[in-house]
């Protein structure tokens, strides 16, 4: 057979246009602007390349130095968006001038950030002032922590979340004039401080031209504060609640008229909250509103069986949407507590769904020992949602689930008050591809066929059990079998584990005192070791787990 020798010049435009495309913007240019070819110039200086310009974990300062002196000013009208991390931010948006900039994102922000640059003082004050309408900010500022049971605490931040709104929040609002969406998202499961508006003034955080907001929130009472009519432009309200423990107080709301401009709406609540009437009261001011995202888990209603069905849902909220075109959803509500496992099955919660006119939902009921606020006794976790699942978190799941992959979720918390065999573990890796923490709350030994699944070393009973992309995994509050599950590399494959939270004496007994083999692979990445007892430094201990001294 001849063989003709096809080079990437010899592709049409077209083709060569779709393979650059697929590349990094920052690639293309450096690699292909102003090289001596007329084609591959031409195409590299088409709009698509330069809109959005990302300098983000660029180690080689001689790519910023030939982008600042060489590119962009060459591409400088093209420049929609820059995402860059703060110390090339100056040099990058004072290289020349950008007169189409409108829209910035900052990876790794800090509140120094806003006392440097945020002032009338900075050179960069036209730019951020005049032109940025849209600011998104990747906080890297401590608040805590997705997950656990002190999400919030004050202690371990820098600021109180009511300084820090002061400081930082409401400074953004008054500085950048012209700012109509507004970002802040965290950087993985940790949690930057939240926005705080209890007991501050009515103009604290307040824009008459914002219609965008994205933001961590410290309570339900701040969302009513943020419709109060401090934002009276605002169309989509995006609020994650992770404190339920501040008493909602409507007295100190301003306004409480209809939300008439609002609408887009998403809700989500982290921690389990006994404030379903208030949210119900919040989402009836919003009759406009065309899309509508909540993600809440309730405890403690009228009647210790009283579920949260698609009937109530129906009825509490949608029949005051009459504009409603989109309704994504996970609703838990918390049943108990009851002395033995309560017979609500998620056939008999299905069938309720029929109220909620939409073609795709399921529903799910699990079993737990305890969840926050609660004493002693099972209680219920009764769930329904809407498909495909779109929410990155979910806790509380158990041995039974339906048969559907939750592409979204990264952070999962499973608890049963029935152990966790090594086939729910296998089909929890093929049902959570994305999963990245993972936390296990169950005290029951594991048990197959009658064995427990401590097998010998050299007894490969199972099937490896794969999660390439778990980087925290905590099993400190479970049994020490799934320490052995976990660590063992026969049974699972953990090629990205970093963070390990466990109790030191399962650890050291599944290790055999940071001795055994078999789960050596997989505490060597481990770059930090969270454990619920001491334990002394030793040099198998540092051979064990010697990413940790690195």
């Amino acid at each position: 057979m001849n063989r003709s020798n096809v080079h990437l010049l010899d592709l049409p435009d077209e083709i060569l246009f779709v393979i650059l495309k697929k590349l990094d913007n920052i690639d293309v240019l450096y690699s292909l602007f102003d090289i001596n070819n007329g084609r591959l110039n031409i195409l590299v200086q088409e709009n698509i390349f330069s809109n959005i310009l990302k300098f983000v974990s660029i180690d080689n300062t001689s790519i910023i130095d030939r982008f600042c002196i060489d590119i962009l000013p060459r591409i400088h009208h093209n420049v929609k968006c820059f995402i860059f991390d703060p110390v090339f931010m100056e040099r990058i948006l004072l290289a020349t001038d950008y007169p189409n900039l409108t829209k910035l994102k900052i990876v790794d922000f800090q509140k120094e950030i806003a006392f440097n640059y945020f002032t009338n003082q900075s050179s960069l004050r036209s730019i951020f002032q005049e032109q940025i309408t849209n600011l998104i900010l990747i906080n890297n500022d401590k608040g805590g922590r997705r997950g656990s049971s002190d999400i919030y605490d004050e202690g371990r931040m820098e600021c109180s979340p009511k300084i820090y709104t002061k400081d930082v929040y409401d400074h953004i609002l008054t500085f950048f004039k012209n700012l109509k969406k507004l970002t802040i998202i965290e950087p993985s499961v940790m949690l930057y401080p939240p926005l705080s508006l209890h007991y501050l003034p009515s103009t604290t955080f307040s824009s008459p031209i914002l219609t965008h907001l994205y933001i961590n929130i410290n309570g339900l009472h701040d969302c009513l504060c943020l419709l109060d009519g401090r934002l009276t432009k605002l169309t989509t309200l995006c609020v994650n609640v992770y404190n339920i423990d501040i008493e909602i107080s409507p007295e100190i709301v301003h306004n409480m008229d209809k939300s008439f401009n609002l609408k887009c709406f998403s809700l989500q609540l982290f921690c389990p909250s006994q404030d379903y009437d208030e949210i119900v009261s919040l989402l009836r001011r919003m009759s406009n509103l065309e899309k509508l995202t909540l993600n809440i888990s309730i405890y403690n209603r009228k009647r210790f069986i009283d579920v949260i069905s698609g009937a109530d849902v129906q009825h509490d909220i949608l029949n005051y949407m009459p504009q409603l075109r989109s309704f994504t959803f996970y609703i838990c509500t918390y049943v108990g507590p009851v002395t033995s496992p309560y017979k609500l099955s998620s056939e008999a919660i299905q069938l309720t769904l029929a109220n909620i006119r939409q073609p795709h939902i399921s529903s799910m009921v699990n079993y737990v020992h305890s969840v926050v606020h609660f004493g002693e006794g099972f209680r219920a976790a009764c769930s329904i949602f809407s498909l495909p699942f779109q929410f990155d978190y979910l806790q509380d799941l158990g041995n039974h689930f339906p048969n559907i992959i939750f592409s979204y979720v990264t952070y999962l918390l499973l608890r049963d008050i029935i152990p966790f065999e090594h086939e729910f573990l296998v089909r929890i890796a093929r049902s959570f591809p994305s999963l990245k923490h993972l936390c296990i709350y169950n005290k029951k030994s594991q048990v197959s066929d009658g064995l427990m699944t401590l097998s010998s070393d050299n007894c490969q009973l199972h099937s490896i059990i794969a999660y390439p992309h778990l980087t925290i995994l905590d099993i400190k509050f479970s049994h020490k079998d799934y320490v052995e599950q976990f660590l063992n590399e026969t049974k699972t494959f953990v090629p990205c584990l970093t963070e390990l939270e466990v109790r030191v004496d399962h650890l050291k007994d599944i290790t055999k005192n940071f001795t055994r083999e078999e789960t050596r692979r997989n505490c060597s990445n481990v770059k930090k070791l969270s454990t619920i007892g001491p334990f002394a430094h030793s040099e198998d201990l540092c051979h064990y787990f010697p990413s940790l001294y690195k």
